[in-house]
């Protein structure tokens, strides 16, 4: 295994481990591997330095010393290790985003198709998040329908 440290086309840098340097490739390559604060999936790893100790170093009496990577400290949850924002404008959108998914309902594709039913009673109002792209956002504003952007890439999105 292998940690990388990554950063997205928006700045936000990450780390995550990956079985090999090829593997990472093979990962990207496929799109699957994604920012946590954003959602971007055009990554590049970072330079990043090693966190080795060498056996020369002398240690006290009863320990072992640092030789991979394996015996580091890792965050029993690394998804919340990974996936806390570093800045106060990232901070305020993961509460956002926290707030809308426990709150409201996703429907998915289907979103434009809901938001219409709701509006002309064809279906209970309820709250809810989802994907219309921008025709179908357009279409909903001028027939009265409210909708905004959102500014998060909804959980069930990302990998």
């Amino acid at each position: 295994m292998i940690r990388f440290a990554l950063k997205c086309d928006h700045d936000h840098c990450f780390e995550s481990w990956f079985q090999s340097g090829s593997a990472f490739d093979k990962v990207k390559l496929a799109g699957m591997v994604s920012c946590p604060a954003c959602g971007s999936t055009d990554v590049v790893k970072t330079l990043m330095s090693p966190q080795v100790q060498t056996t020369r170093k002398a240690t006290k009496e009863g320990e072992t010393p640092l030789t991979d990577a394996s015996s580091l400290p890792v965050p029993s949850d690394q998804s919340e290790f990974f996936q806390r924002p570093s800045k106060e404008l990232e901070a305020k959108i993961a509460a956002l985003k926290a707030h809308v998914e426990a709150t409201s309902d996703y429907v998915g594709k289907n979103f434009a198709k809901e938001a219409r039913a709701m509006h002309e009673g064809d279906t209970p109002e309820r709250t809810i998040y989802g994907e219309a792209n921008m025709a179908e956002a357009l279409s909903l504003i001028e027939d009265g329908i409210s909708v905004a952007p959102l500014p998060f890439i909804p959980a069930r999105k990302t990998n």
